[in-house]
Parts: structure tokens; C-alpha cells; sequence
């Protein structure tokens, strides 16, 4: 079963702007290239931070505001330090999130979640910038045609764990919902069969519709029910 990993959904080349990029030029980048970020790179091409449009609107946010306040917060202060950068290496977030080649899409979602960006710099053992993953990135995998998930069901699912009975199980799979019927020898079979459809890239959810000939359930301390994922 293919493990879907970011080098198979991010986008490259990449746009990227140098420490020394003005203010004005970024700015010009991100708008005439429709982004809403850009990594920040070395000499060497490794990522040491990312400008974002929330990081330019700063100097909007604090044009013409009121002299600081004595006790003013630490997040305060950087915001008006960043409304007052003249270049990306001063207005950029840093260190970057990043996600390392090979990261699975899984990963990478739950470090988007965790770190709350919208994307992330896809870099190599070096840390240098292969290619860039957005959130709507990751949810190109549930674009995936019903006759290629089919077509990995069959071969991944049923031919490798259920070979015994292959011939009278069938996957059938509408807008990525798929649909296991027929039988096999014994409950935790068709329970594999369920939980590793669900893992494959693509699939929505999964109608466990699997009969079965033995009830193996009490020997294996299971004790839960199959249904409707």
C-alpha cells in the first residue's frame, strides 16, 4: 500500500526571496505571484524563515499608531519591530516550520495543525528548499480517481490479505466512499480488511458490508462491533 508523502503533492519550484529583499519587493512577489508566503533562503538554499502577508500588514496595522507603551507585551513589541523592517530577514518568521522530504501527508497535516500555518517548506537532509506544501496540497490525494482506489483495494486489500477468498469479496467505490460485500472465513479478517481500506489515500470513508463464517471475536479479546465508517 502506497504511503503518500508530501514529495508526491508539493509544488516546485519554489519562489523564495534572500535575507536583503526590500520590503516593497516582497511585497510586489507576493501579490503579482498570487501567494500568500514565501520562504526565505540562504546563499545555499536552506530555509531560515517565511514573510507572510500577515507579516507585511504590520507596517499598515502600526503606520501613524501611538508611541509604544512602557509595559507594552513582548507579541506587541515584535509586531511594531516588524512594521518598522525594511527587509525580508527582518520582517520574516523564523525559524520556519518545515517538513522533511519523505514526511507522510498525515504528519505533515497534524504539524500544520500544531504549529498553525498554512504551509510548509519541504526540505532535504540539508535543510535545503525542494519544494513547498499547502494545505490545499494535502487534500489533492482525495481527488483520486473510484477506479484508482478501486484498483488498490483489489490489489492491496483483497488479493494480499483476503487471497483465500478473493473472488467473493468486491470493492465498489462512489466519490471516494467505498463499499466491501461479500464473505469471508472469520471476523477479524473482514475487520483487517475495513481498517486498512481507510488508510488508503483517497478514501472517504468505508461501508463494511463483509459477512463472515466464524465469529472469532471472544478468542481475541476483541469485543467491539463492526459498522459504518
Amino acid at each position: 500500500m502506497k504511503n503518500w508523502r508530501v514529495d508526491d503533492v508539493m509544488t516546485m519550484p519554489v519562489i523564495t526571496v534572500a535575507e536583503a529583499a526590500p520590503y516593497r519587493a516582497v511585497v510586489d512577489l507576493l501579490i503579482g505571484n498570487r501567494l500568500s508566503a514565501v520562504p526565505v533562503v540562504d546563499a545555499f538554499e536552506r530555509v531560515i524563515g517565511v514573510v507572510s502577508e500577515a507579516d507585511l500588514l504590520r507596517k499598515i496595522e502600526y503606520a501613524g499608531a501611538e508611541k509604544p507603551r512602557l509595559f507594552e507585551g513582548r507579541r506587541r513589541r515584535g509586531e511594531r519591530t516588524k512594521a518598522a523592517a525594511p527587509t525580508a530577514g527582518d520582517l520574516m518568521s523564523s525559524p520556519a516550520v518545515t517538513a522533511s522530504t519523505g514526511m507522510s501527508i498525515a504528519a505533515a497535516a497534524r504539524l500544520m495543525d500544531s504549529e498553525n500555518v498554512k504551509r510548509l517548506p519541504v526540505v532535504d537532509e540539508l535543510g535545503r528548499l525542494i519544494g513547498i506544501v499547502s494545505r490545499s496540497d494535502l487534500l489533492k490525494v482525495h481527488l483520486r480517481p473510484d477506479d484508482d482506489i478501486r484498483g488498490e483495494v483489489e490489489e492491496r486489500i483483497v488479493r494480499l490479505y483476503l487471497d483465500d477468498v478473493a473472488g467473493k469479496v468486491r470493492a465498489d467505490v462512489q466519490e471516494g466512499m467505498v463499499t466491501l460485500t461479500g464473505r469471508v472465513d472469520r471476523w477479524s479478517s473482514a475487520d483487517i480488511a475495513g481498517r486498512l481500506t481507510r488508510q488508503i489515500p483517497g478514501v472517504v470513508g468505508v461501508v463494511d458490508e463483509l459477512s463472515y463464517d466464524y465469529d472469532d471475536r471472544e478468542i481475541l479479546g476483541a469485543g467491539i462491533a463492526r459498522g459504518v465508517a
